[in-house]
């Protein structure tokens, strides 16, 4: 898996001016003049790559999109989804299997002290089917939904971070890519030997300069003078199964025929028995996953057939992003088996491990350590869930979604290794408990498959280019009232901002114990919408650089996110319960706990956006850097706030 590849560029973020922020001070901003420098007209360039690659096609109002415009979909997240009858049986015999495999065969502590996955394990994963899980039966899968394949993970990750990221990476991002964008030839040829694992992929995006700016791959194709090859150069890194691959999804900037200068990144399909593959490092030593063939190699003129191409030639990397949602769902189900692992841990020990003449579990603290870990992992399974859902319905533009399911359960599974760590104290230090295990594990999680702080700008900014462009409506309009269409686009686009602004959204639930949950959602998407306007009319162009800003607005989105899909689940429950005879009950601590929480967190990072230290910790920051000058324009963009 290209641990760092992320789900958009840090570029990405400056396709908002022309789109998001339109309306600010100098108006359309994607209109070229020749005052420009040549700073200007890259960024102008950058604007309009990212414009294209995330916003052509069917714009479809999705539920984040829709929490921003002060809405909510509800026929996205509710009712909560459940596996078919039919495949929870096959799901059920398969999770047998596995686990039955698992206990006997599979040693994460030896993983890890050996940095190797046996082939014993890997054929044996092969045989039950988890490397070819979502594949179609005509090529030796097993045709699971997404959601299904998410429990296939769950379970892997509840037992070993290294094999949870290996099959991730052969499988969720590697296999998919074929799946989604093969030719029919092309997965005639490669599928069948990758399901059964007999052949294994590998995906390399990330090079030196293509880390969280996934846009400026370095590597290149050149194509024959006959066309009937492409020459690629350059060198990969942090590339998961890069020493154990047999086919690599790699990504190279080729030339665009018939334009001069032009570029763009084209998705080849390489093999490493080719001359010129060089592998530099087979197995960079590292911290954690150890167990994961993480290497780095290069490609000398290395001739790669046309037929090669995979997806759309140029469109490498809608080939990557696509292909990242499907990983980051199945990454979300590793982080919430990891955190049902360390729930079951904290108990055991709390139950048994006495001080003072009490057990730990006697102890607040330490029941409040637990809490929270059970909370946590109730709504990391409830997100996941919803998310997979998504894809498995052919649902439109979830790519908000599965950032925020990133983010969310890399950061929740951090935070339960942390406190099941505490709470067995020196203990949880040594070599003959998982937990120090675990703990060198999660670290990755929230910079593998894009940086959690560029998610939380991309979830901000994308999130906010909707109400944005509303606005955009209006203010062109005003500035020149005769344009074509201009009054009855400003007309619906006010009406629009004025609706989810004095309207509160209902919240659907079934079970009359929930209302006042769900009324209270409602009421916080409101706030939250109120407090987007209020950002985007308070900070315009400034915006797309104060990512103190992004982060709270990204933080209450990701926690409205996260309160829905457990409020759904718990829902669910409840109706799920008496329609099978059983009393009514709402006791679902952990649930109730999690929406408390959420609920809290959401109003104190709105609150945030007026009531902060943003101008002081730029100005230490600056202290810190050297930068004399400061950021003058920074702090005196936070020095307030829309609330």
């Amino acid at each position: 898996m290209d641990r760092r590849a992320p789900l958009a560029t840090i570029r990405d973020r400056r396709s908002f001016d022309g789109g998001l922020l339109a309306f600010g001070r100098r108006g359309d901003l994607r209109v070229l003049n020749f005052s420009m420098t040549e700073a200007e007209l890259q960024r102008q360039k950058e604007m309009q790559q990212a414009e294209e690659l995330l916003f052509t096609g069917p714009q479809a109002l999705g539920f984040v999109k829709g929490l921003f415009a002060g809405h909510f979909v509800s026929d996205w997240v509710m009712p909560y989804p459940r596996i078919p009858a039919a495949q929870q049986s096959q799901l059920d015999q398969t999770l047998k299997e596995l686990r039955a495999f698992l206990d006997t065969k599979l040693d994460p502590t030896a993983i890890d002290r050996q940095a190797d996955i046996p082939r014993e394990v890997i054929d044996g994963l092969g045989r039950v089917g988890v490397l070819g899980m979502t594949a179609p039966g005509d090529y030796g899968g097993h045709g699971f939904s997404q959601l299904a394949n998410t429990k296939i993970l769950e379970e892997l990750g509840t037992r070993c971070a290294s094999t949870s990221v290996f099959v991730n990476a052969h499988h969720s991002i590697g296999i998919r890519a074929l799946l989604l964008f093969g030719t029919h030839d092309q997965k005639q040829k490669w599928l069948p030997k990758l399901c059964t694992g007999e052949w294994l992929g590998a995906f390399a995006l990330t090079e030196r300069e293509a880390g969280s700016d996934a846009a400026n791959v370095q590597m290149t194709a050149t194509p024959s003078d006959d066309g009937s090859h492409y020459i690629l150069n350059g060198e990969k890194r942090y590339i998961t199964n890069t020493a154990i691959a047999h086919v690599l999804t790699v990504m190279a900037r080729t030339p665009v025929p018939g334009k001069p200068g032009k570029d763009a990144i084209t998705a080849f399909l390489v093999t490493p028995d080719v001359p010129g593959f060089e592998l530099i490092e087979p197995r960079m030593e590292k911290m954690g996953i150890r167990g994961t063939a993480t290497g780095r190699f290069a490609l000398r003129n290395v001739k790669v057939p046309k037929e090669n191409i995979l997806g759309p030639f140029g469109k490498g990397l809608k080939v990557a992003l696509t292909v990242l949602d499907f990983g980051r769902t199945t990454f979300g189900a590793c982080c919430t088996g990891a955190a049902k692992t360390c729930l079951g841990l904290a108990v055991k020990h709390a139950n048994t491990r006495k001080q003072f003449n009490k057990t730990l579990g006697s102890f607040h603290l330490v029941r409040k350590k637990i809490a929270r870990i059970a909370a946590d992992a109730y709504a990391m399974e409830a997100i996941t869930t919803i998310t997979a859902s998504l894809i498995d319905r052919g649902l439109e533009d979830y790519m908000l979604e599965t950032a925020m399911l990133k983010v969310f359960t890399t950061e929740l599974l951090w935070e339960c290794v942390n406190e099941a760590f505490q709470i067995h104290g020196g203990a949880a230090y040594m070599t003959d408990l998982p937990l120090e295990r675990m703990l060198r594990d999660a670290r990755i999680n929230q910079i593998g498959e894009g940086s959690n702080e560029v998610l939380k700008s991309f979830i901000a900014l994308v999130g906010m280019r909707g109400p944005g462009m509303e606005f955009k409506e209006i203010y062109d309009t005003m500035l020149k009232p005769t344009r074509e269409g201009g009054i009855g686009k400003a007309w619906n686009a006010g009406m629009s901002r004025l609706g989810a602004a004095v309207r509160v959204p209902d919240v659907p639930v079934g079970s009359a114990e929930l209302k006042s949950f769900a009324s209270q959602l409602g009421r916080l998407i409101w706030r939250f919408n109120l407090a987007v306007n209020k950002s985007l009319v308070l900070y315009r162009e400034p915006i797309l650089d104060m990512q103190l800003v992004q982060e709270r607005i990204a933080g209450a989105a990701m926690d409205l996110f996260a309160s829905t899909a457990v409020l759904s689940r718990w829902d669910s429950e409840i109706q799920f319960g008496q329609r099978n005879g059983q009393s009514p009950s709402t006791s679902n601590t952990a649930a109730e706990l999690f929406l408390r929480q959420s609920f809290r967190r959401i109003r104190d990072f709105l609150s945030g956006l007026g009531d902060n230290d943003d101008k002081f910790i730029l100005r230490a920051a600056d202290s810190a850097l050297g930068h004399h000058t400061g950021n003058a324009a920074g702090a005196a963009a936070v020095s307030g706030g829309p609330l």
